[in-house]
């Protein structure tokens, strides 16, 4: 569902700015009022919703798809400079969460303060992730399904380390959140991009619709599955 998430992430971040001709920095406005009023009733909820908890996910993942746009284009700072920029803001963030709670595992977010740490945090990861994908597929050159690959690759041995060593859960989990985004942006970009560039050249609309209505499906079969479980 994260990987779905991601990928909508892009192809609807696209679909915006792109699609609809309004450019990066007013994309980013318009996901950033989305993002934060998402967060506002996440926090605010008294229990979770799953719908609320994937709504402001992919929230952060569209936010971060035209922020990173933003970066990389249109301040001119390259698919190198925007990935080192977000790398250090991702990192700054989960030194700051840690120096101020103690902790940056999930299983410790359980007020409004450590709320707003995990979501600030994962909207950079989103934005990096986007950066780090864009950079992989097209300056490295590697291609969408290649990269695709890689990133799929590169999470399969993260799975393999939780089930293997003893590496921190805590680090293996944020690793794999934040290699999820670079292969939602390949992703995405497979299916919007053109043929002539190696796309699919799927309706930014169309894609964006259709893995939406995946993901709600998604939630409601596993919202059922933990209702049955509590019976």
């Amino acid at each position: 569902m994260k990987i779905l998430a991601t990928t909508l992430g892009e192809t609807g971040g696209d679909a915006v700015s792109m699609s609809m001709n309004l450019g990066y920095l007013v994309s980013t406005g318009i996901f950033a009022i989305v993002f934060l009023v998402a967060v506002i009733i996440q926090i605010s909820a008294k229990k979770f919703h799953p719908l609320i908890y994937w709504i402001t996910i992919i929230a952060t993942t569209t936010i971060g798809t035209t922020m990173a746009d933003y970066a990389d284009r249109s301040l001119h700072i390259g698919y190198a400079g925007g990935t080192a920029l977000l790398f250090t803001l991702l990192m700054t963030s989960l030194f700051i969460w840690h120096r101020t709670l103690g902790s940056i595992s999930v299983n410790t977010v359980s007020s409004p303060k450590s709320e707003m740490f995990y979501w600030i945090t994962i909207m950079f990861s989103q934005t990096l992730g986007t950066a780090l994908g864009d950079w992989t597929a097209d300056t490295a050159g590697v291609g969408y399904v290649r990269g695709a690959m890689l990133f799929g690759a590169m999470l399969l041995v993260i799975a393999a380390a939780y089930y293997r060593t003893k590496i921190s859960r805590t680090g293996l989990f944020w690793a794999a959140f934040i290699l999820t985004r670079p292969l939602g942006a390949v992703a995405g970009d497979f299916l919007d991009k053109p043929l002539t560039q190696g796309g699919l050249e799927v309706s930014r609309y169309a894609a964006s619709a259709a893995i939406f209505v995946i993901i709600l499906f998604f939630i409601f079969v596993f919202s059922h599955q933990a209702a049955r479980k509590t019976h």
